[in-house]
């Protein structure tokens, strides 16, 4: 630890100069906009519309597939719970 005291506050200004030059250019100004919950540059209103109009479709049709698949669980179950009273 000795060895690296010397070291120590001119690294640690170091770091500190080049986290403040990298947050002041425009990565830090990205991650503020986006922490700020702005929309991001280049984003269409439309094109985002048309984004959650096809999530609600997806979402519609992975209902559908589970109320499906329920249905066909339960079939199997009645047709395994009469093979298994048929064999008794």
């Amino acid at each position: 630890m000795e060895d690296i005291a010397p070291f120590l506050v001119p690294m640690t200004l170091f770091i500190s100069g080049a986290a403040v030059l990298i947050f002041r250019g425009p990565l830090g100004k990205a991650i503020g906009e986006r922490i700020a919950g702005r929309s991001v540059a280049g984003t269409d209103p439309a094109e985002s519309e048309a984004l959650h109009h096809e999530i609600d479709e997806l979402r519609y049709r992975l209902s559908e597939v589970e109320e499906r698949l329920d249905f066909t669980d339960r079939l199997l179950s009645q047709s395994q719970a009469r093979k298994e009273l048929g064999e008794r």
